[in-house]
């Protein structure tokens, strides 16, 4: 199947042959300084609309010999090399018009164009940009095919949406406005794009096959969109894992899917997934403050903490008023700090995310463990007391929602220093436990509360 760029090259190639020949009716312009001059320029004209190349070749051969300074004559042999598939001859000659007559806007509108083809990008937009008129469409096309080319997609569609509206039913303006805003990952105006395309030729074949295409991702990136605003983040990140499979070749639709999974996961708890999803986004956009905060917020969950203020603190590097980036530092900040004294979570051995049943069932099994009616020997026993307070300690926050948020944020409501002036139950020991036995055996008769 052509593509579109072969087309357009092909489309091109033509442009300049016909402004030659209609440039071949200039009327006016002093060709020569004898009658011999002029014989050889009218027959090699007559030849070249022939298609007898090669002999009208000959003629603007002795017409550039009788007369060096005729710009004309070299910009009719330049024609028939350009006929003959002889661009890199037609060039010198190109530019010895455009010596001769700087103002001559069909030689720079060739020339340019072939430089374009050669790859000489800044030197075509150079000739390109000293012939445009605002309401030329010709120069136009040729100026945006060249920002095209060299990937300056902003000043091409500046060119093609003015084209949208210089030329009537101009489809293929809003075709190439369509694929480049898909290319750069800008889907929705993409899908605008190639609807007006549409509505000027509802059975345009490479605009209906595009719009399908458009059409279908823009609707699963709204779909995962949705669902992680109702919080239902697996079916975020699955839908996004579709739309990398319905348009694998763009990259923009790529890092988006895989920057939104990473948020999505994060926001599910998932710490080590979303880790691990962020840093593949990181790896290619390492300043992405978003992915940055994400990660870091999946550290925190994965009990990390050093790494989660290295994101945090280079997050912040390039955003320095974002409130949700200070905040974030300052909490992995608390919860190191209080990692390196007591962790009721470790205590317990429970995730973070645990839920209360959760926390009351990892309790029981430890306090039937380190009870102290357990233990007979007075170094053992002692040990085991110091561990059944640490286990109901914990159990005591972790199942408070206020205590648990409170220690959730780097705080620690049975640290008498962070508390002062209350009065906490398990403050003085284990002795101190009035009423806080959990099996009613032994010297301590205590009732004990499991909700």
């Amino acid at each position: 199947m052509v593509s579109i760029e072969h087309v357009a090259h092909k489309i091109l190639s033509y442009i300049p042959y016909v402004l030659v020949l209609i440039d071949m009716r200039y009327e006016g312009v002093k060709c020569g300084k004898d009658g011999s001059v002029d014989n050889h320029m009218e027959m090699g004209k007559k030849l070249l609309a022939a298609g007898q190349l090669a002999d009208a070749l000959s003629h603007f051969h002795a017409a550039v010999d009788g007369d060096p300074k005729n710009y004309i004559a070299y910009y009719r042999r330049a024609t028939v090399f350009l006929a003959m598939g002889k661009s890199k001859s037609a060039l010198p000659d190109l530019s010895r018009v455009i010596e001769l007559k700087p103002d001559f806007t069909s030689a720079r509108l060739q020339r340019g164009n072939l430089l374009l083809k050669q790859g000489k990008l800044d030197e075509a937009e150079s000739d390109f940009k000293k012939v445009t008129c605002v309401w030329d469409v010709t120069s136009r096309e040729m100026r945006a095919e060249c920002f095209i080319q060299m990937g300056e997609m902003g000043k091409a569609i500046s060119d093609l949406k003015a084209l949208s509206k210089l030329k009537n039913d101009n489809t293929q303006a809003f075709y190439k406005l369509s694929t480049i805003y898909y290319n750069l990952g800008d889907h929705e105006m993409s899908l605008n794009e190639v609807r007006e395309c549409l509505k000027l030729d509802p059975d345009h074949k490479q605009c209906f096959s595009h719009y399908k295409q458009v059409k279908k991702l823009n609707k699963q990136i709204q779909s995962a969109e949705e669902l992680i605003r109702e919080q239902r983040f697996e079916e975020a990140v699955s839908k996004y894992e579709a739309v990398m499979k319905t348009e694998p070749n763009v990259p923009q639709f790529s890092a988006l899917a895989k920057e939104r999974i990473c948020h999505a996961l994060s926001q599910a708890q998932q710490g080590g997934r979303a880790v691990s999803a962020c840093s593949e986004v990181l790896q290619s956009d390492p300043e992405n403050v978003n992915v940055l905060k994400d990660r870091a917020e999946a550290y925190v969950q994965d009990e990390q903490y050093e790494e989660a203020i290295k994101d945090y603190e280079t997050a912040a590097k390039h955003s320095e008023n974002d409130h949700e980036i200070k905040e974030g530092l300052e909490k992995a900040q608390r919860l190191l700090k209080q990692s390196q004294r007591r962790d009721y979570y470790k205590i317990l051995g429970v995730k973070r995310t645990a839920q209360k049943k959760e926390i009351i069932r990892a309790y029981r099994k430890l306090a039937q463990q380190w009870h102290p009616d357990n233990f007979q020997d007075p170094e053992e026993k002692k040990k085991a007391e110091k561990k059944f307070i640490d286990i109901a300690q914990a159990k005591e926050v972790l199942t408070n929602p206020e205590m648990r948020t409170k220690f959730d944020h780097g705080e620690d409501p049975m640290d008498p220093e962070s508390q002062q002036g209350h009065h906490h139950p398990f403050h003085g020991g284990f002795h101190g436990f009035q009423g806080f036995n959990p099996f009613g055996s032994g010297p301590f008769n205590f009732k004990f509360s499991y909700n």
